[in-house]
Formats: C-alpha cells, sequence, structure tokens
C-alpha cells in the first residue's frame, strides 16, 4: 500500500510525531477500511445480467486504496489544499508534460480560472477586455462558453464538422476581427480538433489558446513529428474529475500551463485574487512582505493580504486530492480500457453505417474517448428519440452530445432579445449575425446525435449486449 510519505503512518501531516498507539490505531483503520470496501464496493461477486443490470455511460472505478488515502487525509484534519494537492499538481504536471498545474474545485471552474487570467491588467494589451471577441462552437458544455459571456466579452460561434464534432477549421479567419482576443475550445468527448491548424491560426494572429481538456485527458496529437498530450499545445489547458470523467477526485479540477506568469495569474484568481503566492499555512515566499508599496496602500502592508485581482476562493481540499493521487496512479490502465472499449464498440456497429455516421479519430490524433457517438443519418427509418428511448428501456444509459446547440438554451433568449451579447459566423462571410440557423451541424448534432459509454468499468459483455440491442432495434 503506497501512501503520500512513507513516514505517513508514524507522523501527522506537519510532520509531529504519533505515539505508539496512534500508529496502531491507524493502521487498524486502514484495516478496516480495506475490509469495508471488499464487503460493500468490491465488483467480485458481482454477476452482469443482460437487460437488468444497469449500463451506466460512465462511472467511478476505484479500489481500496482511494479510500484509504482518503481517510489517511481526513484523520489529519487539515481540510484545505494541503500536501496531497502539492503531490499531485507535481505528479499531473509530470505526467503531461508540462510545468505548472494549479488544482481547482471543478472543471467548470478551471475554465473560469483560465479565462479570467487572460484577462488580467498585467497582460498589457494582450489582456482580454470587455467587448472584445473570443472564438468557440456552439456544439458544446456550457462553461466552455459562460466566463466569456459573464465577463461581457463576446463569443463569436463556428460550427463544427462531421464526423469529428469539433471545430471547422475552414471558418477560423472569417470568424476573426479586429476585436478577437483568444479561441476557447473544447476536444469533443475525447477526440482532438484539428490542432495544427488551430494553433497556427492562434500563431499568426497573435491570439490566447485554451484547451477545454476535460472530456479528452490522455488524448495525444501529432505535431511537427512529435505526439504531445492535448492541453498542452495551447496557452492554459484544463481537466475535470467529476466521476464521469476519465479519472476522479469526486469533484476537482485542474488549469496547467508552461508560462509561469499565467500560473501566477491562475492562482491569483484562484486564491481570493490575492498578489501573494504562498501556499496555504507557509508566510514570506516572497521575502518583502512587508516592504513593498501596492497601490494606494500604506508602504510595508502585509502582502498576503494584497489583492490584485478580483478574485475567487475555487481551491480544492487535501481530501480530494488524496483520492486523485491514487486516481492517477490507475490513470493509464483507464485511457487503454477507453480505447480497447471504443474499439470492440466500433467493430461491432461498422455494419450499421447506413443508420449512423460513426465517429473518426481526428488526422494525427490518438483519442482517449469519453464516449461513443452516434448520429442518426437523414436516410434511417427512424429518428434519434425512438433509439434512445429503446435502449433506456434496455437498461442502457445515454446522453446527448451535452448542449447541441448552446444558442437554442433558455440562458440565450434575453441575449437574443437585446440583439447583443454574441455573433454567428456563417460559412460564406464574417457576418455579424446572431442566427444560429447558421450552425448547420451543431443543429443537426442537436437533433440526431447521442452517445453510450465506454468507460472502464464496462466489461466486454456488456458491451456486446449494448451492441446486439442496437441490433436489434435496426432490424426488428
Amino acid at each position: 500500500m503506497m501512501l503520500f510519505n512513507p513516514k505517513q503512518r508514524g507522523h501527522n501531516r506537519i510532520g509531529a510525531k504519533l505515539s505508539d498507539k496512534a500508529k496502531k490505531l491507524k493502521t487498524e483503520i486502514f484495516e478496516k477500511v480495506t475490509e469495508y470496501y471488499n464487503e460493500v464496493h468490491s465488483s467480485h461477486g458481482k454477476i452482469f445480467q443482460p437487460g437488468i443490470s444497469k449500463i451506466n455511460y460512465a462511472g467511478r472505478v476505484f479500489d481500496e486504496k482511494e479510500m484509504i488515502s482518503l481517510v489517511d487525509s481526513s484523520l489529519d484534519f487539515w481540510l484545505t489544499t494541503g500536501a496531497y494537492a502539492e503531490r499531485f499538481e507535481k505528479e499531473f504536471a509530470r505526467f503531461l508534460g508540462i510545468k505548472h498545474c494549479s488544482l481547482t474545485n471543478s472543471g467548470s471552474s478551471a475554465n473560469l480560472l483560465a479565462f479570467m487570467a487572460l484577462t488580467s491588467p498585467s497582460l498589457g494589451d494582450k489582456s482580454i477586455k470587455r467587448g472584445d471577441e473570443v472564438i468557440t462552437v456552439a456544439a458544446g458544455f456550457p462553461t466552455t462558453v459562460a466566463p466569456i459571456i459573464q465577463y461581457n466579452a463576446i463569443p463569436v460561434f463556428v460550427d463544427i464538422e462531421l464526423p469529428f464534432y469539433n471545430i471547422d477549421c475552414s471558418q477560423l479567419q472569417n470568424a476573426l476581427s479586429e476585436k478577437t482576443k483568444a479561441v476557447i475550445l473544447a476536444h469533443t468527448l475525447g477526440n482532438p480538433f484539428n490542432i495544427k491548424a488551430v494553433k497556427s491560426f492562434c500563431d499568426e494572429n497573435n491570439l490566447w489558446l485554451i484547451e477545454d481538456n476535460c472530456d479528452s485527458l490522455g488524448s495525444k496529437y501529432l505535431l511537427n513529428g512529435e505526439w504531445q498530450d492535448t492541453g498542452t499545445f495551447g496557452d492554459i489547458g484544463t481537466s475535470s474529475f467529476y466521476p464521469p470523467h476519465h479519472m476522479t477526485m469526486g469533484e476537482g479540477g485542474a488549469v496547467y500551463t508552461n508560462n509561469t506568469t499565467l500560473k501566477r495569474l491562475i492562482e491569483s484568481f484562484r486564491d481570493w485574487g490575492r498578489d501573494c503566492w504562498c501556499t496555504s499555512g507557509k508566510d514570506n515566499t516572497c521575502r518583502n512582505r512587508f516592504s513593498q508599496q501596492f497601490g494606494q496602500l500604506p508602504y510595508g502592508y502585509d502582502h498576503k493580504y494584497v489583492y490584485s485581482h478580483f478574485g475567487y476562493n475555487l481551491k480544492v481540499t487535501d481530501m480530494q486530492a488524496a483520492i486523485g493521487c491514487e486516481q492517477l496512479v490507475k490513470l493509464p490502465s483507464f485511457i487503454e480500457a477507453r480505447k480497447n472499449n471504443f474499439k470492440l464498440l466500433y467493430e461491432g456497429l461498422k455494419e450499421f453505417e447506413e443508420y449512423f455516421i460513426l465517429p473518426a479519430a481526428t488526422p494525427n490524433s490518438d483519442p482517449s474517448w469519453f464516449g461513443f457517438l452516434l448520429t442518426v443519418r437523414e436516410t434511417a427509418n427512424f429518428s434519434r428519440d425512438k433509439i434512445v428511448n429503446y435502449l433506456e428501456q434496455q437498461n442502457i444509459q445515454t446522453r446527448m452530445l451535452f448542449s447541441g446547440n448552446i444558442i437554442k438554451h433558455p440562458c440565450f433568449d434575453d441575449l437574443r432579445s437585446r440583439g447583443q451579447g454574441y455573433r454567428v459566423v456563417s460559412v460564406s462571410s464574417s457576418s455579424h449575425s446572431t442566427d444560429s440557423s447558421i450552425l448547420v451541424n451543431s443543429d443537426r448534432i442537436m437533433h440526431d446525435t447521442f452517445w453510450i459509454g465506454v468507460y472502464p468499468g464496462m466489461t466486454e459483455e456488456m458491451i456486446l449486449f449494448m451492441t446486439g440491442k442496437i441490433r436489434e432495434f435496426i432490424t426488428k
């Protein structure tokens, strides 16, 4: 059993030596946790019953090690960000091959922090200001777009292309204006967008690039002859550790970057907007705590209480990070399981291509799939709703491709009524339209697309049952 610190059983988090009795109690507690896991959570002896057992689209995959680490952290009662969080940030950054990782309390918060960091006045002319434009897609998750609107910047929506379900890069140039400052895109359900085209566009136009990597942890892309993890090509990448994702902390997320300036801005916004970068429980990292001038404050005002941004408190707890440390060890096996499950589904469904548009990996990519997308063809003799209802009746869980077309949702009603707040780019021109009918493929997936799971908790028997039920629906 590998815990955070080889001495952990004999010391608490701050290094105080435990008594012999406390050591013994800790060992007994861990043994009881293992016993409890085996009794309550272990899958051993649990049999899949076709049509009776529910096949979830995603879920947690864990063992006694996550539970022991969680309990270990709770026994120290540190509660807020601490030693486990520091460990996770270092090891996760190493896994991705990137310099800096900053933990936060969710993937949505990670997107918020990534965007807000780029609004810092300290970035000068490159900072995103209210009224500036950010290019993105409408076919995605709302919290990729929400920070743009909440800040009163302008999202500029372009369409996606099938069968990749990612941005149609041919529309990027039409989306560009003198107000454009950034591109923010998600890698859809594990499938990388065309990083070469998007990155070249951003580099040529001096734009920020944020990669929403929340559904794509472990995906890779080949650029300039080298394979690299998604989330590490742009200026900032984000991840989510919500239970359905590639690994989990329960809640939790991460923001990562190779840019030390951006790392400090991200953590400033995460930690109340403060100027100080001392970690929790530490003082005077800058060695000038009481000897600096800030704004109109008195000279020498305590640096720990100087605020350079209007920030938040979006830190993660050490208990969440403790779970994440064990999940990170399992992550490579999770990624391989997702790829294998996707392959099994593809092989089982490729005979039905006349009815479905099957998902395809973006050229030069190696996806770590989050799900298996199916778009019902216009020539099929059934609708998306009919097959989804049939599968749900068979205890096979399905999901839409998130918002479908986010512009069609109630949250956009007010923006649309005021005729401001966003624009949509047509294929042929850089029109400042708010007409979402231009987003042909985004509307298409809103009506015709759904997906089923590939998560590591699925067995081959479950996958064969799913493909069999789809076959049964089509051929009945």
